[in-house]
């Protein structure tokens, strides 16, 4: 097994450097590909596509890089069975990292791109926004203090493609499109098809079982609508060792989810369409153990008369995730008209079980009574809803220069986020500050009635977008947007980019633009205490709203948007019908950037110590714009089809790298002084090196008669992540080696409606390096890193079409 994975990561690496030498002459590239190299050339001619307004726009020459994936084999044949990892092992420039030991970001997989946070990517479904969660990620490696979509919430059957726009678009689509653009377009074909998909870890746990059904009708006598119904069941994993209580793995997560897609035709020129989804989830995370009798933990975590060999935690979330477009297209004269209202919802509701509120049960034990607290607690939690109204235009003009396409519109945006107190006894503290057991219920303490909000924010938007076809080798492409939002004022922002068509087969692109995106009111208004583990001490911690009065008291000023500058350069080669090459290179400015601060206390703060004490608490953060980065890259992609012997064979490459580096760290004024406390090395690497630096995919698809074999190998680079006691105490950072893993399946197609597939994702049992778990983010060997730390899986898959 050791000698064929080396084998195949130097043909990785052999793969690499070929493409890139052949592409030397011509500078640095770019990825626009596909899932699979041999959906790569059909799926890309003619298809209207996100970052242009124009109706007969083609991502074969856009002035741009865009992925365009083709869901269909990967709903058919896919190892992975959610939107998030699909992603994950197809797109270089996606990176979605499933978390354990993180709370609430164990539930929900956000994604990102190019290295950036999962709010700095706008993600659409058929071309209308997307809501976010609810959620703000404050714990694990990756997307700390961020918000993010939650792509889980849409079923892959459901999906015809998903375009990745790896280019800023604010002046396009608004707030949030600083790293790119997703758009998610779901399927309104007639017809049937299911799915039936199991799968497990090589250890026999994390059983997944995935049943799938879409199906197409006709709607009066040119429309259709396209239902998908789903149901997903994960099993719980856990890698702990075998002498460590806890659990540390995938969470356990049941999904049912219902999606709607279609369109009628209302007048010669107008149509009607529409699109509703609802997704119900009952996810549950395993929290850091309580020790038992003899340990520290009682009676201040834990009761003798509960938990006398100690407990684990659960916290659970039911959430539930809403989402609708309702609109209409047609003509007015010669220009194209499209009025549409989009809303989304998600919430999240905490359940914590096989817990305890120690101060409840010491309070009882001093009574005389046995020692004991209630052993479930419903926690609160919080929602956030999203409604778009959008009117757009668009026209074509054939007599300017060889072309123009012009596009102007109008938004208005309404945005609302709540919080929900726990019941009391998830978050009192029944026998007083200081004595004897602690406050709310262990693993999660519930949300007080001070923390809970209901806040709402508007936002208004202009925009202008042209494409303009110089001559029949130049393209350019212009856009300017100005947006106002309740809250924090006003914004405009601009875009350029251009293509030039050297020959026939050789394209050059470049682009420049300014972007920005909103505070969300997640990171403006949440506010929560609780408790975190470091080197294995609790430490009860408060997350400070903004503008509230411990914010105020440290001096930390009101969030404002962030800002940035994209710049990319790149091209495509397609020398032949059977050879495609891309390639480009990127640069991210973004200044004031929002962070979650370190943690201030009486000692490395002593203004907030009397204000900490009377809350019960060790610690204090906030969210600050105090950040200025810098990000940098490559994207590249080859594809490849041929015959070989009997059979056809696709192969691809596709290659990110990016670095993210914190150029300046501005403290507010009250905070000069602070800094190494306000963005520490640990929380700088977690910025810089959330996500591996190198990402590359080589795949090979070979199909014969009635069998195809695909294999994958993907490499993940190395990543750099600081310690609880950092390196002014002398200990190291924690270094991640690069590693590459495989994935291979065989799929017998018995019809053309009708496919087996079986195989194995990871299947050299690759995992991270480890670390001491005394200063790891999640207490254990190693965080949720790189591809994952569960191991290799198996899985079985049946399609059939009818």
């Amino acid at each position: 097994m050791t000698v064929l994975r080396k084998a195949l990561t130097l043909g990785l690496y052999g793969a690499a450097a070929a493409a890139v030498a052949t592409l030397t002459p011509v500078s640095f590239a770019v990825a626009q590909t596909t899932g699979t190299a041999k959906e790569t050339t059909s799926a890309l001619e003619g298809v209207t596509i996100v970052g242009s307004r124009r109706v007969n726009a083609s991502a074969t020459d856009t002035p741009v890089p865009i992925d365009f994936i083709a869901l269909s084999k990967v709903s058919e044949q896919g190892g992975q069975f959610d939107l998030s990892q699909s992603l994950q092992y197809l797109s270089p420039s996606f990176n979605s990292t499933r978390q354990t030991g993180a709370d609430g970001a164990d539930l929900i997989d956000s994604a990102a791109l190019r290295g950036l946070g999962s709010d700095q990517t706008l993600v659409l479904v058929n071309g209308k926004r997307r809501h976010t969660t609810a959620l703000v990620n404050l714990f694990g490696a990756r997307n700390r203090g961020n918000t993010g979509t939650d792509l889980n919430a849409i079923p892959v059957l459901a999906i015809d493609n998903v375009q990745i726009l790896r280019d800023g678009a604010a002046a396009q689509y608004g707030s949030d499109a600083i790293a790119g653009v997703m758009d998610i377009t779901l399927k309104k074909n007639k017809g049937c098809e299911a799915v039936l998909g199991y799968s497990q870890y090589s250890v026999g746990d994390g059983k997944n079982f995935l049943p799938s059904v879409y199906c197409g009708f006709g709607l009066g006598e040119k429309g259709v609508l396209g239902i998908t119904a789903e149901y997903s069941d994960r099993g719980r994993s856990n890698r702990a060792e075998p002498d460590n209580p806890r659990t540390i793995g995938d969470t356990q997560s049941k999904n049912s989810t219902l999606y709607l897609n279609g369109e009628l035709p209302t007048t010669a020129t107008g149509k009607l369409y529409f699109t509703l989804g609802a997704q119900n989830r009952d996810a549950s995370s395993a929290a850091w153990a309580r020790s038992g009798v003899g340990s520290d933990d009682i009676p201040s975590r834990n009761s003798a008369a509960m938990y006398p060999a100690g407990f684990v935690p659960f916290i659970n979330g039911d959430i539930n995730d809403r989402y609708g477009i309702i609109g209409h297209r047609w003509v007015v004269g010669d220009w194209n008209t499209d009025l549409s209202q989009t809303y989304g919802f998600n919430e999240m509701r905490y359940r914590i079980s096989n817990t305890i509120n120690a101060s409840q049960a010491n309070l009882d034990l001093l009574a005389g009574g046995a020692g004991k607290s209630a052993s479930v607690f419903q926690a609160g939690g919080f929602s956030f809803s999203q409604a778009t109204t959008n009117l757009d235009f668009s026209r074509f003009f054939d007599g300017f220069f060889q072309g123009a396409n012009v596009a102007f519109g109008a938004e208005y945006r309404r945005e609302n986020y709540q919080i929900f107190a726990g019941e009391a006894g998830s978050y009192v503290d029944a026998d007083g500050v200081g004595f004897g057991g602690n406050a709310g219920s262990q693993g999660f303490p519930g949300f007080q009635p001070g923390d809970a909000t209901n806040r709402n924010r508007e936002s208004t938007a202009l925009y202008a977008d042209i494409e303009t076809d110089l001559t029949q080798q130049l393209k350019l492409q212009t856009a300017v947007r100005a947006e106002r939002y309740s809250d924090f004022g006003s914004t405009t922002t601009g875009k350029l980019a251009a293509s030039f068509k050297a020959t026939d087969a050789l394209l050059f692109r470049g682009s420049a633009s300014t972007g920005f995106r909103a505070p969300s009111l997640q990171q403006v208004y949440f506010s929560s205490t609780f408790t975190d583990f470091i080197s294995g001490v609790p430490q009860d911690v408060v997350l400070a709203p903004n503008g509230g009065a411990i914010a105020n008291a440290a001096g930390i000023p009101k969030l404002k948007e962030e800002n940035s500058k994209n710049f990319t350069l790149g091209l495509t080669l397609k020398p032949s019908n059977t050879l495609s090459m891309t390639a480009d290179v990127y640069q991210i400015n973004i200044d004031d950037r929002i962070g979650l601060s370190g943690r201030f206390d009486a000692n490395n703060y002593p203004a907030l110590g009397a204000s900490l004490a009377a809350l019960g608490v060790g610690q204090a953060q906030f969210f600050v714009n105090s950040i200025d980065t810098k990000t940098k890259g490559l994207d590249l992609t080859v594809a490849h089809k041929a015959t070989f012997g009997a059979g056809k064979l696709s192969s691809y490459l596709a290659l990110n790298l990016s670095q993210t580096d914190v150029v300046n760290v501005h403290a507010p004024a009250s905070l000069k002084g602070y800094e190494s406390v306000l963005l520490s090395e640990r929380e700088r690497l977690f910025i810089e090196q959330g996500g591996p630096r190198t990402k590359a995919t080589i795949g090979f698809d070979y199909s014969r008669g009635a069998w195809e074999t695909n294999l994958k190998v993907i490499h993940f680079g190395s990543q750099t992540l600081g310690t609880f006691s950092g390196t002014e105490n002398g200990v190291p950072n924690a270094f991640y080696e690069p590693k590459t893993s495989a994935d291979l399946s065989f799929t017998y197609s018995f019809d053309n409606n009708t496919k087996l597939t079986f195989g194995g994702n990871n299947i050299f049992n690759v995992k991270p390096t480890k670390q001491d778990p005394n200063e790891t983010d999640n207490g254990f060997i190693y965080d949720s890193v790189q591809f994952g730390l569960n191991g290799a899986s198996y899985f079985a898959r049946f399609w059939k079409k009818f």
